[in-house]
């Protein structure tokens, strides 16, 4: 027989077991839904959404369709721009590149491949990226202007016969196309590396090359490609030149 006192102490014990029973269902959740939200440990990428091809495969997917379309389209202007140019350096003439920001840091991978060497050891050539010497760039730019800044340069280094090449995603930089105007009245030959044609410095240069990409980081990947491709192509062309350079003429301008 249950006495009101038992049933009150039965009622009490339920009660306890009840709320310690929704207390660790409580603290299950709860760590559940902490574990499914937690960052992925460090050096790991989190997974992509489900259904969705994410910003890091699209990226890819964007530079793999850019690059077959460059390798198709382009590939063989790149080479004829490699051989000319292993004319001009080895006849004794002088390569000049200029770009901003991801541009100049493309345009002195390329000087720095010629004066340095990009696979095989081979001897030095003149080149010059025109970002490189600060003291020169600020004095031009608080002198004279930002828009001279490469122009004066041109004046300075650039001889009849030489190359100078211009690197800009945007093909619109003002200092790149002054740059360009001074390569001219120089008697250099002016090649332009560009996003996506019609643009102002495409049209400014002797020859260009537009990369067909939407995203500015696809241009600059590409451009990439394409310094090391000319660089490729520049040593394969060296030993087939005769010695003293000269593959097209230009090098005995120089």
């Amino acid at each position: 027989m249950t006495t009101p006192r038992t049933a009150s102490k039965t009622r009490a014990a339920a009660k306890s077991a009840a709320k310690s029973a929704a207390k660790s269902a409580a603290k299950t959740t709860a760590g559940a839904a902490g574990r499914a939200g937690a960052p992925a440990p460090r050096g790991t990428a989190a997974p992509e959404a489900a259904g969705s091809a994410g910003p890091l495969s699209g990226h890819c997917d964007d530079l793999l369709e850019a690059l077959v379309r460059f390798r198709d389209e382009q590939a063989d202007a790149v080479g004829d721009w490699g051989r000319r140019l292993a004319g001009v350096l080895a006849g004794g003439g002088r390569l000049l590149a200029a770009g901003n920001g991801g541009s100049a840091a493309q345009a002195q991978h390329l000087t720095a491949e010629l004066v340095g060497r990009y696979r095989d050891d081979r001897p030095p050539f003149s080149a010059i990226a025109l970002h490189a010497d600060t003291s020169s760039t600020t004095a031009i730019a608080n002198d004279y202007g930002v828009d001279e800044l490469f122009a004066r340069q041109v004046r300075a280094h650039g001889r009849k016969g030489d190359v100078l090449v211009l690197l800009s995603t945007s093909g619109a930089s003002a200092n790149l196309l002054s740059a360009a105007e001074a390569g001219r009245e120089a008697g250099m030959t002016v090649w332009a590396l560009t996003g996506p044609a019609p643009n102002p410095l495409a049209a400014g240069g002797d020859e260009a090359l537009c990369v067909r990409a939407e995203a500015t980081a696809t241009v600059q990947e590409l451009h990439l490609v394409a310094v090391h491709m000319l660089c490729a192509a520049f040593d394969a062309a060296l030993e087939d030149l005769p010695e003293g350079g000269n593959a097209d003429g230009a090098a005995e301008e120089a």
